[in-house]
């Protein structure tokens, strides 16, 4: 009933005072205002304007009808609001797949961002390994990845992604409690050729940081036990089950009392994150904003 045509009229009582200036503020005349007056206390059941020698104003019933028509009326204009916001692209649902601790670090920092500067658009984020969520990028899944250079990643020249560097950080040596290394301020890889490794799967873009790094130093690594899940990595390594290697950004927030925990002498391993679309997608007024919250989320977290 609020959509009809009679709806405004209530509107108009209260600032204009008179039915007449009321019909001239609807650029509708008098008698017309009248009928659609009638048809619409005739649909409520009650009367809706008093009308005196000093003018014209609501009964109660117009009061409480002037009330949900303000609050329809308003909503109207929100939604054509955000029909015109989706229309030019300023509002929409961006898909965003990274790996657990590149959520915690620049995901969520970005979303917030988002919520002041770029409030149409809406995030939504999948967990997913460095190595997964660039097939599902390219697979149409995602729109974003948050990702880990590793072996067998699609490069900087590959045609069918652009990429967005985010951040790089070492990988530090996890030791169980009481290991003889622990002593120095800092770990060789060479000096654990010989101890038990914790390590990812294989696979895993940390996996392959790792190897390659330990490579370098001469050491085969054949981890005896296997996570993907740091926190679990690190309890193992509590239990003296063997030593890791753990990106830094892993283990904070983390409980470490039951370990040493000491950066990596020389050329430490690193994983170096980047954000990646479908090449040509950048410029989308969806996903830009995406990317650049995620590029000032990671200089100011990682």
């Amino acid at each position: 009933m609020l959509a009809r045509a009679g709806a405004p009229y209530p509107r108009a009582v209260p600032p204009h005072r008179s039915a007449a200036a009321a019909a001239a503020a609807l650029y509708l005349t008098p008698s017309a205002v009248s009928q659609q007056l009638a048809a619409l206390e005739q649909e409520t059941g009650h009367r809706l304007v008093d009308r005196s020698a000093r003018g014209a104003r609501l009964t109660p019933a117009g009061e409480i009808l002037l009330s949900h028509a303000n609050a329809v009326l308003a909503q109207l204009e929100r939604a054509e609001s955000e029909l015109a916001a989706y229309g030019s692209g300023e509002a929409g649902t961006v898909t965003v797949a990274a790996f657990a601790t590149g959520i915690g670090l620049v995901v969520a920092p970005a979303i917030r961002a988002l919520a002041d500067s770029a409030p149409g658009i809406r995030v939504r984020v999948r967990d997913a390994e460095g190595d997964e969520s660039l097939m599902m990028v390219l697979d149409r899944q995602v729109d974003v990845a948050v990702a880990v250079e590793y072996r067998g990643a699609p490069g900087e020249d590959d045609a069918r992604l652009t990429r967005v560097p985010l951040y790089a950080e070492p990988f530090d040596a996890v030791l169980p409690p009481g290991h003889p290394l622990a002593v120095g301020e800092r770990v060789a890889l060479g000096d654990l050729a010989k101890d038990a490794w914790i390590g990812q799967s294989a696979g895993n873009p940390c996996h392959d940081v790792t190897v390659l790094a330990c490579e370098y130093a001469g050491v085969t690594l054949n981890p005896e036990h296997s996570s993907d899940d740091f926190r679990a990595v690190v309890a193992l390594a509590a239990a003296s089950a063997g030593v890791a290697l753990v990106p830094r950004s892993a283990l904070r927030g983390m409980e470490l009392t039951g370990v040493e925990v000491r950066p990596i002498e020389g050329v430490a391993p690193t994983r170096r994150v980047f954000a990646a679309v479908r090449r040509g997608a950048e410029d989308h007024p969806l996903i830009s904003p995406v990317l650049t919250a995620l590029g000032v989320a990671s200089e100011s977290g990682a």
